[in-house]
């Protein structure tokens, strides 16, 4: 006798089995039947059958269908997530790549059949060029991280070649940039030197000057920064690197706030990556798809990876594979091509006004959003800010003891996803808890007074009835699993991710 289930489109697949139940019957065996023992004599095999649930096609689409409505998406709701731009994709950008010209061509077609795919890699890079300000382009790497990691690979073949190899062993950063940089560093094989940032959030140009040197292979600053902010001083910091020799690396993560306006080579960055999937609207999360593209001064143009698409005079295309100070391949063919495909169009499609004026709406509704909210929830630097805004929790602790987890969780109830909480780190924001919301440039004035309404509920909520925070969220399937009520447990948890 099976128990009932109160709901099966909510149970686990595994609480809906009936044995002998089935989507699909196979037709009878058609073909000599293998004894796959004897075929596979020696392997390794499961003594018995793997236990998988068995349902009928019903069950199974109401199944997924079910927990897909539960993921949250874009598409669906307000997903301020600070850091990431988490800006809505227009579909005709996917509708155009599933086109059977793109899907269907495989990498290792001819040259002569793949012409329209390397020319529109090569007006990619032309668009980048024009954007970062800086003459040349790799496509290659497939996430940011990947981007960096190709940077200062590009950086470290550079100095190999002078013979400084073994000399420049250290890239500095400061304690505002993103997380990855000081991870990629250390997979490069350099030492990372942190550079603590003035209480405005600044570089602290006195105090960058005594941690470079002969030893100094570059610095990996993020601007504008993680805390939202343009850096003031870039130029001197430029003068100052390149007066001990080293390198510039940007990580541009958060060229959404500047693109279009500002040029990072103009003010002296040696190399930078995109995220394309941020700020040129690829599908973003879940872990990828990703593209990181770099952009490097001319004289780091020859370590580049290959292949990289060229012109020639007569218009045709090709991939030049020939660069003898390459530092090779770092990703299967061209990239993640498909990302590629939907930033191309993207950006094809807003053109050289669009660019700009994306990044100008992007810092108008992060300032919308500062003013709007400063009242309630302390601002880290209250001046204008770029792509992003960073409050902090220090009204709230101090109030009722309620902190930035308590509050995305509450948010969670209202349907909007939490920004990102806990980042820019503690050191950086004097101890409190940091919420980084980014609203882009895709969403209206209605979505933003919503967002800000429901951010002001949540401020009189903390002062009136703290429980329904620190209980929150109240109407998820799953509550808190983050956090374990014993005070002598620590809490754990991914900021980025709220998991």
């Amino acid at each position: 006798m099976t128990t009932a289930i109160a709901n099966p489109a909510e149970a686990l697949l595994f609480e809906t089995s009936v044995e002998g139940r089935r989507c699909l019957r196979l037709p009878e065996l058609d073909v000599p039947k293998v004894d796959i023992k004897q075929a596979l004599k020696g392997a390794k095999l499961r003594a018995k059958p793997a236990n998988l649930p068995e349902v009928g096609e019903l069950d199974l689409v109401r199944h997924f269908k079910n927990l897909a409505q539960k993921n949250f998406s874009v598409d669906r709701n307000f997903y301020p997530l600070g850091s990431c731009t988490m800006k809505y994709n227009p579909k005709i950008n996917v509708t155009l790549l599933a086109q059977p010209g793109f899907t269907r061509a495989h990498p290792h077609l001819p040259e002569a059949d793949l012409q329209g795919h390397i020319e529109l890699m090569y007006n990619l890079e032309g668009y980048l060029r024009e954007v970062s300000g800086l003459p040349a382009i790799t496509l290659q790497p497939a996430a940011g991280a990947q981007g960096e990691m190709t940077g200062l690979m590009v950086i470290k073949a550079y100095f190999e070649e002078k013979g400084e190899g073994k000399v420049r062993t250290e890239i500095v950063i400061p304690d505002s940039a993103h997380g990855t940089n000081p991870a990629t560093a250390a997979l490069a094989g350099f030492k990372t030197v942190t550079l603590k940032g003035k209480p405005d959030g600044s570089v602290d140009l006195e105090l960058l000057k005594s941690l470079v040197g002969p030893q100094t292979a570059g610095m990996m600053i993020t601007n504008p920064s993680t805390l939202g902010l343009l850096e003031p001083n870039m130029v001197e910091i430029a003068r100052i690197l390149h007066g001990v020799g080293a390198q510039l690396y940007m990580d541009g993560a958060n060229m959404n706030a500047i693109q279009g306006i500002v040029r990072p080579g103009d003010y002296g960055v040696d190399v930078m990556h995109y995220n394309l999937h941020k700020t040129y609207s690829v599908p973003h999360g879940a872990g990828g798809p990703g593209a990181g593209p770099i952009a490097v001064a001319a004289h780091l143009e020859p370590y580049l990876p290959v292949p990289r698409p060229v012109k020639h005079d007569d218009g045709t295309f090709s991939l030049d594979y020939k660069r003898k100070k390459s530092i090779g391949k770092v990703r299967s063919f061209f990239g993640n091509y498909g990302a590629l495909v939907m930033a191309y169009i993207y950006m094809s499609q807003l053109g050289r006004e669009g660019v700009r004026r994306n990044a100008e709406n992007a810092v108008l509704n992060a300032n919308y959003l500062r003013v709007k909210l400063r009242n309630e929830f302390k601002v880290f630097t209250d001046r204008i800010c770029a792509h992003e805004v960073v409050f902090t929790d220090a009204i709230q602790a101090k109030q009722n003891d309620i902190h930035a987890l308590d509050v995305a969780k509450r948010l969670i109830d209202y349907n909007i996803h939490p920004m990102t909480i806990y980042f820019p780190q503690a050191n950086v924001t004097n101890g409190e808890g940091a919420m980084m919301v980014e609203p882009t440039e895709t969403e209206s004035k209605q979505t933003l007074d919503f967002f800000i309404d429901v951010m002001k509920k949540i401020a009189q909520e903390t002062k009136e009835n703290p429980t329904l925070l620190k209980e929150a969220p109240h109407n998820m399937p799953v509550v808190r699993l983050d956090e374990v009520r014993a005070s002598t447990q620590p809490q754990l948890y991914c900021p980025m991710c709220m998991a």
